[in-house]
């Protein structure tokens, strides 16, 4: 098949592409700009990679007729944050294409109420990203459901791979907290350290698409949760990662209030973020209907993305 990927540069792609092409299938990458994919891969010589501006041609209203021309059989959108940036790659793809897979993000549940979060539970998003994310979500459901967009939708959760800095387990990304876990420092952490996060490796990100596309026709019109086996608190995290120094983890625990200032402003807004939302999500009916099968724990994936960053000093 023909496959256009939108944003196939990035954490998911870079996983992703190797994939489509081991598969047979053509396919084209379109990105802003000249960036590589974290990990060079042979299969890059034959994808066919485009670069425009989607922010710009959107805006001239061409983004949508651009990406139809290219008359792919899957098209599969990385990188949509709002619901008129969907609306328009939809109603210029309607009729068009067989598969249409949007990268959606477990933030369109908002805090966790019953664990593990599944699919069928109301959505209470807050922030604008989820808040957008869920919204996207509902229309293209709706346009699958009442007028046979075929649409699937994956939600992942905090993708984690070697080449970038891992959510740690202070909630935020400054990898000095890998440091200071590795020397036996101490760590200090917000409440009890008893809130969650839950990462995913980019691979298996990969992997879940790939399934929802061979799976088809159990994947039209859902949506599917896409993270590792299980959740983790930040102070389990906090110990596993000392554990792997060989250290025992020094923790201390402050109310949120002087928590935050212990951290510059960015990191604060970062761990709030994760914290309020604490996901917890269940990937059974992954598992059910496309045999999504994760290779990493979070732990694992983390610890591969920490090795690397070791490596580079």
């Amino acid at each position: 098949m023909r496959i256009v990927l939108l944003g196939g540069t990035g954490h998911i792609g870079t996983y992703l592409v190797p994939r489509l092409v081991a598969a047979g299938h053509e396919v084209f990458v379109i990105a802003r700009g000249e960036q590589e994919p974290y990990q060079l891969h042979a299969a890059w010589q034959s994808v066919h990679r485009l670069k425009i501006d989607r922010t710009a041609a959107e805006k001239t209203g061409e983004f949508g007729r651009q990406i139809a021309s290219l008359e792919g059989d899957v098209v599969i959108d990385l990188i949509c944050f709002t619901l008129s940036s969907a609306t328009q790659l939809v109603e210029a793809l309607r009729g068009k294409v067989q598969h249409f897979l949007h990268c959606g993000t477990i933030w369109v549940h908002g805090p966790s109420v019953v664990v593990p979060t599944s699919e069928e539970q109301p959505r209470r998003p807050f922030g604008e990203y989820g808040i957008q994310k869920a919204a996207i979500e509902a229309y293209l459901l709706r346009e699958a459901r009442l007028y046979g967009f075929p649409a699937t939708i994956l939600h992942p959760g905090h993708i984690v791979g070697p080449g970038w800095n891992p959510l740690n387990p202070a909630g935020h990304f400054n990898p000095n907290v890998f440091s200071r876990l590795a020397r036996g420092d101490e760590l200090i952490l917000p409440n009890l350290g008893l809130e969650t996060v839950h990462h995913v490796h980019a691979d298996d990100v990969a992997h879940a698409f790939y399934q929802a596309m061979i799976n088809r026709s159990a994947s039209l019109g859902e949506s599917f949760h896409v993270v590792s086996p299980s959740a983790i608190t930040l102070r389990g995290y906090a110990e596993q990662v000392s554990g792997w120094f060989g250290k025992k983890a020094q923790l201390r625990f402050l109310p949120w209030d002087q928590w935050k200032e212990t951290v510059s402003k960015e990191e604060a807004s970062s761990t709030w973020d994760h914290i309020a939302h604490s996901p917890n999500c269940s990937i059974g009916k992954a598992q059910r209907l496309i045999d999504y099968r994760p290779r990493y724990t979070s732990l694992e994936a983390v610890a591969e993305a920490v090795e690397r960053l070791g490596a580079g000093g």
